[in-house]
């Protein structure tokens, strides 16, 4: 199993010390470069709420300064109040930034989406999905004329194996002819569930998606990182999908912290040689950074585990 990713020297580059408030963890950023600038919009674990959406930003993609106070969170529609919001992905399409939330409330765990244009002001598109559905994530255009959005829908979190879907829109609001895009892999390290992580990045060879996936042993869930590529004009195609991880929990801030054994993205930004480069949750408590060039991740897409033999094969 070859490491695709490489993890800065600096890591964790972001964590509850820098923080300018009583901040008891920060992960899971989206991320994006806007206007000569890398932002996060962090999660921000307190004591009460427990979530707030945080920014931090940095000239140099390694240190970064966090706003005074959280965003000024837009007030929510009162039929689908809001006690919790985390896990934002960032798609940019045209001037508008949209952003996909977890909107965690009386009914359970849905879609949420906000839009900006400066990340000082933020406005409310709504819920856009029902209770039951998290790590919803949108293609940077649309397809076919539609908003397309990669998402996964929910029974039991503990026990019913969780997949990816893909769903399609034309107001970010409505979504249907959802189809079952990824399932869980027996045998391999994303055979409990797995979930979207980065906005799809168009490639030559199809639209590259980060995604993660988790196996539980007598320790508990075990976070890494996977890649697939998706027809580019039919991403409800799978064209590969590797069967090795290509990042995984391996130093201490990964491994032990508020939930153990984690790498998690929202996030991934192509520079212009080509890097990849993903601000990742490491044990829910800090964030990380780390770099792949974009050709290793499409040649991932293709890997084979060498120990699996007859148990398992597929796109």
């Amino acid at each position: 199993m070859t490491k695709v990713f490489t993890k800065h020297p600096q890591n964790p580059v972001v964590k509850a010390s820098d923080m300018p408030d009583d901040i008891l963890y920060v992960f899971n950023p989206g991320a994006i470069k806007y206007k000569g600038e890398y932002i996060l919009m962090m999660d921000a674990c307190t004591s009460a709420l427990p979530i707030v959406i945080w920014i931090a930003r940095s000239k140099d993609g390694v240190n970064f300064t966090p706003d005074p106070a959280p965003i000024n969170w837009p007030a929510c529609d009162p039929e689908f109040p809001e006690m919790c919001v985390y896990d934002p992905r960032i798609t940019q399409i045209g001037d508008e930034y949209l952003i996909c939330y977890a909107s965690s409330g009386l009914y359970g765990v849905c879609i949420g989406i906000l839009k900006t244009r400066d990340f000082e002001k933020f406005e409310r598109v709504g819920i856009a999905s029902g209770p039951g559905n998290r790590n919803g994530v949108l293609f940077p255009e649309k397809i076919n004329g539609q908003y397309v959005r990669l998402e996964r829908p929910m029974g039991d979190e503990l026990r019913d194996p969780a997949n990816i879907y893909i769903s399609y829109s034309d107001d970010l609001l409505h979504w249907g002819n959802s189809k079952r895009l990824l399932q869980v892999r027996p045998s391999l390290w994303d055979c409990q569930k797995i979930g979207a992580g980065a906005v799809p990045i168009k490639t030559e060879k199809g639209w590259l998606e980060i995604y993660h996936g988790v196996w539980q042993n007598c320790s508990g869930f075990t976070y890494k990182l996977g890649v697939c590529l998706l027809d580019i004009n039919d991403p409800s195609k799978v064209i590969a999908r590797g069967e090795d991880p290509v990042m995984w929990p391996e130093h201490p801030y990964e491994i032990s912290g508020n939930v153990n054994n984690v790498v998690f993205t929202c996030n991934a930004i192509v520079e212009p040689d080509n890097t990849v480069k993903i601000y990742y949750g490491a044990a829910d408590s800090c964030i990380g950074l780390a770099e792949a060039k974009l050709d290793d991740l499409i040649d991932a897409c293709y890997s084979k585990n060498r120990y699996l033999k007859k148990f398992f094969h597929s796109h």
